[in-house]
């Protein structure tokens, strides 16, 4: 071969080479031009809605923890209100969320205890100041519940709410026990084949002010009641004793006070913005 063939030789060889590194290079700039715009239109979505809310996953086991991010397009000086929602439509949780200066916002949420026991999907609300603003994700929660319907000890009465009172019973057996709100007091229904004594000891948190005991809806003296702590003495036949306080918990325990509250809330800062919002500009 002759230095002319070996010469247009070299020359075929750098072109192919350099034309082969041109179009690498320029599938990378699409490909790299491809994940910008993707990430750019992502971004345009997110300032569009007024919220938005995401999970960490989508499925979750029981005594699992669920992390919550979200975020707000236009950041106000009021609180993310955040609702959970269980399969039936009950409410598992409510809380207010602060909103960071760039319009994130987060929060984890524990899957253990009576208020998640059961499988199915819960859908995790998000609203932002006005009832417009809201969105939600939902979650699978699968798997069995460690905690059971009931955690009360042999010795303790079940309340609904998964409250528990210590008692002890001669002369009988405890059939159940039931919050009376109206009343402010705490029902036992009982069955009683002799003459015996029922005595309850339940925390201040649950029922307090102990000052009057009904035995089959008739006022009874036969009583002792000390430091929020009560004994009945009662007759064979008894069926049911009713302690009465001046405090009681709710039937459905702080859940529902919380949702009332922030309830309250958001009507307030809902009136005052519109109040705001119709007065004259000079």
């Amino acid at each position: 071969m002759n230095n002319r063939t070996s010469f247009a030789l070299l020359a075929v060889l750098t072109a192919v080479g350099t034309l082969t590194l041109s179009s690498a290079y320029a599938q990378c700039l699409t490909c790299d031009d491809a994940i910008g715009g993707k990430m750019a239109t992502n971004q345009m979505l997110l300032r569009d809605l007024p919220i938005t809310v995401w999970t960490d996953k989508t499925t979750y086991d029981h005594n699992d923890k669920i992390m919550v991010h979200g975020n707000v397009a236009t950041v106000s000086k009021m609180p993310v209100t955040l609702t959970v929602t269980s399969p039936n439509n009950s409410i598992v949780t409510i809380a207010q969320l602060d909103v960071n200066s760039d319009g994130s916002f987060e929060t984890a949420l524990m899957t253990g205890g009576e208020l998640w026991k059961q499988k199915g999907t819960y859908t995790i609300k998000v609203n932002y100041g006005t009832f417009e603003k809201s969105n939600k994700v939902l979650v699978e929660l699968t798997g069995e519940t460690s905690a059971s319907s009931n955690n009360c000890g042999s010795s303790e009465l079940y309340l609904k709410g998964n409250y528990c009172v210590p008692y002890t019973i001669t002369g009988g057996k405890v059939t159940g026990a039931s919050i009376n709100s109206n009343d402010k007091s705490i029902i036992v229904k009982i069955s009683a084949d002799e003459d015996g004594t029922l005595t309850l000891n339940p925390d201040k948190s649950v029922l307090d002010g102990i000052f009057m005991v009904l035995v089959d809806g008739q006022e009874w003296d036969d009583v002792e009641i000390g430091d929020n702590s009560v004994t009945i003495m009662f007759p064979a036949g008894t069926e049911k004793i009713e302690v009465i306080g001046t405090f009681v918990i709710p039937e459905f325990g702080t859940i529902a006070v919380m949702i009332l509250a922030v309830a309250i809330i958001s009507i307030i800062a809902v009136s005052a913005k519109s109040r705001l919002s119709i007065m004259p500009r000079y």
